[in-house]
């Protein structure tokens, strides 16, 4: 079975794009591939957070994925902090890698801004998620646009160990995403909906009340005209709205676009397509969120599991490069 992994940070509350670009794929892709997906708090730590807010996030996280379908009985579910083996690996991997190749990172120009005070972390976290994908033998690893540049660094860096020390990690592939829906910010479709900007009225958040979904689709933004048409670069407002319902209902925007004449009954019916699919995922993250401990205990059962491929792995790499191991172990 080809071996996939994929990760996300514990930032924010998790929105539909989230949902529907990434953990609802996640939850077939586990069924079909030998599916590894990692909590990556370690990569949160590049930027300011409060300590509390930081482990109830990570939990928050599990408990969204778990909703979102992910079985721990047929996937590794986990916490990268709690495998020591990806800081151990990394170590190794900050010794192949150069400066250069890190400074010259699209992230770290853009998050460091040229500053002086930039944590080291920023500048070091591809190495980190380098350590991540090599520890288990991923052939896979989705990624966007965004990361493209660091899975290349991973290449190279594996290709570097493999040469100087012998064969010792495999090269991970990129896997292109399954196509979803272009899930935009409903107050401005031109841009993205994210967590991470302003704007509450333009993000749905997957554990927003039914009401709140109705309300903030009914206010989006559309376009001049009443045509219902898919064309999102004439008519932005109106085509994310057919994303959705296309997306919620499985079918192209295109297809979701018939039988409508005008904004309203689109609106309403995307807003009730929208609550409709997430009545089951929100079902199943209010009996999560009741329990927390069993959850903690899912996580506890995935950190063990894949501390198992990654103590080979990191064993490898270090008798590989030269350290003495210890005796007994």
């Amino acid at each position: 079975m080809t071996r996939v992994l994929s990760g996300v940070q514990p930032t924010g509350d998790m929105h539909l794009g989230g949902y529907l670009g990434a953990f609802r794929h996640w939850a077939t892709d586990q069924h079909d591939h030998d599916a590894f997906y990692v909590i990556v708090d370690l990569h949160a730590l590049t930027l300011d957070h409060d300590p509390a807010e930081l482990r109830q996030r990570t939990l928050d996280v599990a408990i969204m994925l778990l909703a979102s379908g992910l079985d721990p009985d047929v996937c590794t579910l986990f916490v990268q902090s709690q495998v020591p083996q990806h800081t151990q690996l990394t170590w190794l991997l900050e010794c192949t890698a150069t400066f250069g190749e890190l400074r010259r990172m699209t992230q770290f120009k853009e998050k460091g801004g040229g500053q002086e005070s930039v944590r080291v972390g920023l500048l070091t976290y591809p190495v980190l998620q380098a350590a991540d994908i090599l520890l288990y033998d991923a052939d896979r690893v989705p990624v966007g646009d965004d990361q493209r540049q660091h899975l290349e660094l991973t290449r190279v860096l594996a290709n570097r160990f493999n040469h100087r020390y012998g064969p010792t990690f495999t090269v991970p592939e990129a896997a292109i995403p399954p196509v979803g829906a272009r899930v935009m910010d409903l107050q401005e479709p031109t841009r993205k909906m994210s967590k991470s900007v302003e704007s509450p009225q333009g993000t749905i958040y997957v554990v927003d009340d039914p009401a709140d979904i109705e309300r903030k689709v009914k206010r989006a933004v559309t376009d001049s005209g009443t045509d219902v048409v898919y064309d999102p670069a004439a008519k932005p407002g109106v085509s994310n709205l057919l994303e959705l319902l296309g997306a919620a209902t499985e079918r192209s925007p295109q297809e979701a676009a018939q039988g409508y004449s005008s904004y309203g009954p689109l609106k309403a019916d995307v807003a009730a397509a929208l609550i409709e699919l997430l009545r089951p995922v929100q079902k199943r993250h209010a009996e999560l969120a009741a329990d927390p401990g069993a959850v903690e205990a899912i996580l506890d059962l995935g950190s063990a599991k894949a501390e198992l491929v990654a103590s080979a792995t990191a064993a490898r790499a270090s008798d590989a490069i030269g350290l003495l191991p210890r005796r007994g172990s």
